[in-house]
């Protein structure tokens, strides 16, 4: 309420990307009065979600399922728990129950659009999550030697020499944005991109028919929060300007506002998985004057390398 006892409107937030980046991300942003919108990657061919799209030709349910999982405000907890139980033996080993849901509710819905309605009420969700698009399309990459990789998978778990580096991401068939992802897109106050696998979980979404021209249009300001570690196949040596650079030449100069930046490094212990994968902490580098570089410690205290809810949505709050 304002100081003459009017409602005030809710901030509207999109959160673009996928994986747990979204979740992460998501998770955060919950606990404010927001009006919270997820528009997450169809890419997605790995694992359980790999084999329910090759034998339902359902899109791809498992970005779906964490972001319904990240807003979900069920009384019973048990139920956003079950949507992310995975089974570990059987015919079922692998597949998440959410994921098997989604299918179900597919079926019954016959659109994946309105299953992904149907499992937000069961799961309480306030917000939406939508899907970037309703094309049923594969990601595909090109590498600096002119091999083609297709297959989100192929490109997230590589098969091929992983110090080549990626030269572009394209989706085949050709893809929208889907009319409802757009509209959120266009009425938000802040859009928050990533973070996420910049080829695999980010691009994507950016590469999707008409996602450049909506994020121009977009009133709302736009953010761009960077990775922590690189990913060893993806994005080898990357300093922060590089991330930008990837972004940026896919958006155009000045979409950005801002960039949010973790200056914080982890501990030796902590390092030493990552170390094993190749991974290396993100730094600065030279950095241009746009987009607004937001610099601080985003850093989870313990556990993976990863951003913290609670002081990534702090900061992106902080923002509007």
């Amino acid at each position: 309420m304002n100081n003459n006892g009017v409602s005030k409107k809710q901030a509207r937030v999109v959160v673009i990307g996928g994986g747990t980046g979204v979740f992460t991300v998501l998770s955060g942003l919950r606990k404010y009065p927001l009006d919270l919108n997820a528009v997450v990657t169809m890419a997605d061919d790995g694992g359980s979600t790999g084999i329910l799209r090759e034998e339902f030709g359902i899109l791809p349910p498992g970005d779906v399922r964490r972001a319904l999982v990240a807003l979900s405000y069920a009384d019973n907890r048990i139920l956003a728990d079950l949507f992310n139980y995975r089974f570990e033996e059987g015919s079922l080993k692998g597949h998440a129950f959410g994921n098997l849901m989604l299918t179900a509710l597919e079926r019954l819905c016959g659109d994946f659009g309105d299953a992904v309605s149907e499992a937000a009420k069961i799961l309480a969700v306030r917000g939406k999550v939508l899907p970037v698009t309703l094309a049923n399309v594969r990601l595909h990459a090109m590498l600096e030697d002119g091999t083609m990789i297709r297959g989100e998978e192929n490109i997230d778990i590589p098969k091929h020499d992983p110090r080549l580096k990626i030269k572009k991401v394209f989706l085949e068939p050709k893809a929208s944005i889907h009319p409802k992802a757009e509209h959120a897109i266009l009425r938000a106050d802040l859009i928050v991109i990533g973070p996420g696998d910049l080829y695999t979980s980010i691009m994507p979404n950016l590469v999707v028919g008409g996602m450049r021209e909506t994020l121009a249009r977009a009133k709302g300001k736009k953010v761009y929060v960077v990775n922590i570690m690189t990913k060893w196949g993806e994005t080898n040596g990357f300093l922060v300007n590089d991330f930008i650079r990837v972004i940026e030449s896919e958006l155009g100069h000045g979409v950005l506002d801002y960039a949010v930046i973790n200056t914080k490094r982890p501990s030796a212990s902590r390092f030493y998985r990552y170390e094993k994968e190749f991974s290396e902490f993100v730094i600065p580098g030279d950095l241009p004057q746009s987009p607004m570089p937001v610099f601080g410690d985003f850093l989870r205290r313990q556990g993976f390398v990863r951003h913290d809810p609670e002081k990534l949505a702090s900061i992106l709050v902080s923002l509007l």
